[in-house]
């Protein structure tokens, strides 16, 4: 796949089967704007239809990942659009980005190269995987600006590093480091500036080689329990692995081990 390139994000074929996405904004901190939010929302549907695509890697150009929305196009928002539309500022396009980057048949991991910051940092949080350099800085820090978490990061937060943790981090506003993110379990891993890419890639590379139809499902099975009961879930996930029996990975995949060889999974 050669380097396809939107207004505001590139994406380029990074190894088999995974795809990096760079926000490309770097003179205003990747900040978003309608233009990014329509861009992101394009390149998922572009990809999603690619059945050679199976997971995604998502940084930013330069020297941030995402600073949020971008407060100069915000403050002239405010003043030339808000006092006809009393709509707050790109609310409704960012919605379905996050959505749909949840609900998305591909596995995400966000490559954390710097700052990411309220809407910045709930992008990342709406991805399956965190991984940041040691250069990264994270802060849900709507309340600075005198708002509360605009793009899940309310519902996300908690489910990560748990309510009291969620409610300093949101009530504060403060921004931490990639060691205390680790600690706190906000990201996966940290690693060296110059190790991000190559580890978010190795990572997605290794997803990317598991069977399709078992990676949708397990995702879409961990999304699921944090919105259902126990027993809801074990429900589904039951019915799931019913309908897995029927494809060719499962037999392949069991032949693969008793030969001690690597599976050949459908690519299909």
């Amino acid at each position: 796949m050669a380097a396809t390139e939107l207004e505001t994000l590139y994406y380029e074929r990074a190894a088999d089967g995974v795809v990096l996405l760079t926000l490309n904004r770097p003179e205003r901190g990747n900040g978003v704007v309608p233009e990014m939010a329509a861009d992101l929302l394009a390149a998922l549907t572009d990809l999603e239809r690619d059945t050679a695509v199976r997971c995604l890697v998502i940084t930013g150009a330069g020297r941030q990942f995402s600073a949020g929305a971008d407060l100069k196009a915000m403050r002239a928002y405010l003043d030339e659009v808000f006092p006809t539309t009393r709509e707050p500022y790109n609310a409704r396009v960012l919605f379905p980005v996050t959505q749909r980057l949840v609900a998305s048949r591909l596995p995400a991991i966000a490559a954390i190269n710097g700052g990411a910051t309220a809407g910045g940092l709930d992008f990342a949080l709406a991805c399956d995987i965190r991984i940041c350099s040691t250069a990264a800085k994270l802060g849900e820090t709507y309340i600075n600006l005198g708002l509360p978490p605009g793009n899940g990061g309310s519902w996300f937060l908690p489910r990560l590093v748990g309510s009291g943790l969620a409610a300093e981090l949101a009530l504060t506003g403060e921004i931490v480091d990639a060691r205390r993110a680790l600690e706190i379990g906000l990201v996966n891993r940290v690693v060296e500036p110059e190790e991000l890419i190559p580890a978010a890639v190795e990572l997605g590379a290794r997803i990317a080689a598991k069977p399709w139809r078992a990676l949708e499902a397990t995702k879409n099975a961990l999304r699921s329990t944090w919105q259902v009961d126990l027993a809801t879930s074990m429900s589904s996930g039951y019915w799931a692995v019913s309908a897995l029996h029927h494809g060719p990975d499962l037999e392949e995949g069991i032949d693969a081990f008793l030969e001690r060889r690597p599976p050949r999974f459908d690519r299909g």
